[in-house]
């Protein structure tokens, strides 16, 4: 006899803002790490650190102007609810990302461990944003609207986008940090990809 499947069961309004603040403190604490060790991560976000690594501006800055061009695939694919909780989401983690380094200060940190850590941090957060309807926009729209329309797993998509955004750090890191930024974007991509299946999750927005 097969099991009987519960009907879907919305989120309150307060659990998805507080899906939204947890998982974007998990995102901006593990862009703390990538920064302290000089990582890269992925999708915009590997932009912003790109981009704050060659002109000395903080990711948050670079993190919410990279963002502004996206907004208009996520209100034409993804509806006016999902775009508002993103903004939301992406204005938290730049904020964030400002203040986590007033709120804790790292004087060691092993790169392997920044990479790994760094990378499940973040990984946990944008997964707590998928499933609350939100996203931290820009590659993450595509690969949701993908995952939608066509059945393509976000995870395995957004790994082969973060690749060639790791070529091109080779020109602004040492090899070295990059091998080690690869190893984080795997470690956030399986979270991503093992644990975001169509159907796997029941709670809706």
């Amino acid at each position: 006899m097969e099991p009987q499947v519960s009907p879907s069961s919305p989120h309150r309004p307060y659990e998805d803002a507080l899906a939204l603040l947890l998982g974007t403190l998990f995102v901006a604490l593990g862009v703390a790490f990538y920064t302290q060790a000089t990582l890269l991560t992925g999708s915009t976000a590997g932009m912003a650190f790109l981009l704050q690594y060659a002109t000395g501006w903080s990711f948050g800055v670079w993190f919410f102007l990279i963002n502004l061009p996206f907004y208009w695939l996520a209100i034409k694919r993804m509806g006016w609810s999902f775009t508002l909780r993103t903004f939301a989401a992406i204005g938290l983690v730049s904020l964030f990302s400002e203040l986590t380094g007033r709120w804790i200060s790292i004087d060691s940190l092993a790169p392997f461990y920044g990479a790994l850590m760094g990378g499940c941090l973040i990984g946990i957060g944008m997964l707590i944003l998928f499933r609350h309807r939100a996203s931290l926009g820009g590659v993450n729209i595509l690969v949701l609207y993908l995952q939608d329309r066509y059945g393509l797993r976000a995870g395995y998509v957004q790994l082969a986008i973060d690749g060639v955004i790791m070529l091109v750090g080779l020109a602004l890191l040492p090899a070295d940090r990059v091998g080690l930024s690869v190893l984080g974007a795997v470690a956030l991509n399986l979270i991503i990809a093992l644990n975001h299946k169509p159907g796997r999750y029941m709670g809706v927005s």
